[in-house]
């Protein structure tokens, strides 16, 4: 057989890159048109979040309903707004959106330990990716997730943006926020949360379905007690929460 023209493969080519511009148009096309509306939130809670309808929408039946339900900021203990800093992101208050510090301190862990980076999420980063992304980590949904928490720091307060994550993050399965979790835990309010209670459903949060209060798993246990240690050491957080 000869081979084919060069022609032909050209032609081959110029389609396969026309495709490729066509498919990338149609996908920024749709997503502006569909692009969440931030500012909203500054004032009104969202109706529900990307990781709620996707518990929702499983193929099978979920284990039990979804638990939920929204409470203001002033209503939220504040053992548990320093126990869930101390834990995700004790520089919140300091940067805007971003830990340039704790991303450089990951890759430089992940480079010694021979490793995929660790998590090095800010609590905006976390709350966009549960408000409006999937759990996936294409490089798509990470771009969307940067262009989101720019615009929630620009849009929200940070006290805004803290009331938002603790009355929207999971704690357990089906459990999000910070009412339901001290409801399905420990049958009380949010607002009356011990500093050991806090501390248990701080310390859930990179892994919500497997570690929560009750849990037998030494790591979860181990973490429950580096977060009250922080939290003894790190006191002025509660001036600004």
């Amino acid at each position: 057989m000869p081979p084919k023209p060069a022609s032909s493969k050209r032609r081959l080519f110029q389609r396969l890159v026309l495709a490729a511009l066509i498919a990338t148009a149609i996908y920024a096309a749709w997503t502006a048109l569909t692009w969440p509306d931030v500012a909203k939130l500054a004032k009104e809670p969202p109706e529900s979040t990307a990781f709620i309808d996707a518990y929702r929408d499983r193929w099978f039946r979920p284990d039990r309903k979804v638990e939920w339900k929204w409470v203001p900021y002033s209503k939220i203990s504040r053992n548990l707004k320093r126990a869930v800093l101390v834990g995700e992101d004790a520089a919140f208050f300091g940067h805007e959106g971003f830990d340039t510090e704790e991303m450089k301190a990951a890759l430089e862990d992940a480079w010694e330990d021979k490793r995929l980076p660790r998590g090095a999420s800010t609590i905006t980063q976390q709350l966009a990716k549960n408000l409006f992304l999937s759990p996936s980590r294409n490089p798509l949904r990470k771009i969307e997730e940067a262009i989101l928490t720019h615009q929630l720091e620009e849009k929200l307060t940070k006290k805004r943006i803290l009331e938002i994550y603790l009355n929207v993050v999971e704690f357990g399965p089906g459990v999000y926020g910070a009412e339901a979790a001290a409801k399905h835990y420990y049958k009380k309010s949010c607002a009356s949360l011990t500093e050991h209670q806090a501390a248990s459903l701080a310390a859930s949060l990179p892994s919500p379905k497997n570690w929560h209060p009750g849990s037998d798993s030494r790591r979860y246990k181990g973490r429950v007690r580096m977060i009250e240690r922080r939290m003894n050491r790190a006191r002025w957080i509660t001036g600004r929460v």
